[in-house]
């Protein structure tokens, strides 16, 4: 129970840390993030049996979807974060090192390159999107972005771990 709860805390830290990053890559670049609202549709029609689209954007909205997709968002983070826990032992929050939460994040990859963007219509690894390289590659740092958030999140939070 003691590490279901710090993955909590850690991932709600982390996701942190990547919407952050979202903000400030939004307003410096003007680099758009994902629209949470889109994952909120996707997991709005896996109910029906639609689990592939072949554009997510066109699909009907589903009631709820907003705050379905922001909750996703926020449960995957957590479920990331006790993968690792689960992986490297609650020991490492004494003691946190920044290679293997950067790791996860950026293995963390493999969900949306497999799993969502195909079943948004994308393709796999967004192949079917008008620029793939630049879709992956902000796929990679964001979820680097994650990975940097767990071990801020760590850092930030020893005090509570002790």
């Amino acid at each position: 129970m003691e590490m279901l709860l710090h993955a909590t805390v850690l991932g709600i830290a982390a996701t942190v840390v990547m919407d952050l990053w979202a903000i400030g890559q939004k307003r410096l670049f003007n680099i758009p993030s994902l629209n949470y609202r889109l994952v909120g549709r996707w997991i709005g029609h896996m109910p029906g049996g639609r689990l592939v689209h072949h554009t997510i954007v066109q699909a009907t909205p589903v009631k709820g979807e907003v705050v379905m997709g922001w909750g996703a968002h926020y449960l995957i983070g957590i479920a990331f974060s006790w993968l690792f826990l689960a992986i490297m032992g609650t020991g490492w929050l004494e003691q946190p090192t920044f290679l293997p939460a950067l790791a996860v994040g950026l293995i963390s990859v493999v969900a949306p390159f497999f799993l969502m963007q195909p079943g948004f219509g994308f393709g796999v690894a967004a192949s079917r999107t008008p620029q793939p390289n630049v879709a992956r590659l902000r796929s990679l740092i964001a979820h680097a972005s994650f990975g940097i958030g767990i071990y801020v999140g760590a850092l930030l939070l020893q005090p509570l771990w002790s």
